[in-house]
């Protein structure tokens, strides 16, 4: 495991590279793979004796032992996921490794990701503090965690760089928008 800072490890080996050609069945892409939970560490172990090129983002987050150590253990960024560089083709090296469910893509398809992306993360995450966060997206119902308004719930919206809850007072048919930092907002499940 190498760590750039106190905030950020990346898990992962660099077995293979390649670059994105096209649709060359040869061609190497990264894939997401979604792991049993808490195997991701697992996981990686298996890809590395499989000379498996795979990358785990790790945060750090500081743990309260019974005997009053508080060590920093590193945590999967994304919790149940990691990410994988193969061929369309070898991903029947992947499924087998215990604690691999499946590659994430359209029904039994993988779906490779933009190379940008995972190489931006494995370059960028020691510059910056990260830690994982529900996903959130504008027009999702959300609930207000902290403050006054705590248990509201409303729609999810965008003003420039700011986010704003709207919150609807059905009874008089009138709304409202308040403004709150990310931190302060959770995502409801479909159906609350």
């Amino acid at each position: 495991m190498s760590s750039g800072s106190d905030s950020i490890a990346v898990l992962g080996s660099s077995v293979a590279s390649g670059a994105f050609v096209g649709d060359d069945p040869g061609a190497t892409h990264w894939f997401a793979v979604q792991t049993v939970p808490r195997h991701e560490k697992t996981v990686v172990k298996h890809c590395e004796l499989r000379t498996i090129e795979s990358f785990l983002p790790l945060y750090w987050e500081t743990h309260k032992w019974r005997n009053g150590c508080k060590p920093k253990v590193g945590q999967p960024l994304f919790p149940g996921y990691l990410f994988i560089r193969i061929t369309r083709e070898e991903r029947l090296r992947v499924l087998p490794i215990p604690g691999v469910v499946s590659l994430v893509g359209a029904g039994r398809v993988p779906t490779p990701l933009a190379d940008f992306e995972i190489e931006s993360l494995r370059s960028g995450l020691h510059l910056r503090a990260f830690e994982p966060h529900p996903y959130l997206v504008v027009g999702a119902k959300v609930r207000i965690t902290n403050g006054a308004l705590t248990g509201m719930t409303g729609v999810l919206v965008r003003n420039k760089n700011k986010y704003r809850v709207v919150l609807a007072l059905d009874l008089i048919m009138r709304s409202v928008a308040v403004e709150v930092d990310v931190h302060e907002i959770e995502p409801i499940a479909p159906g609350h």
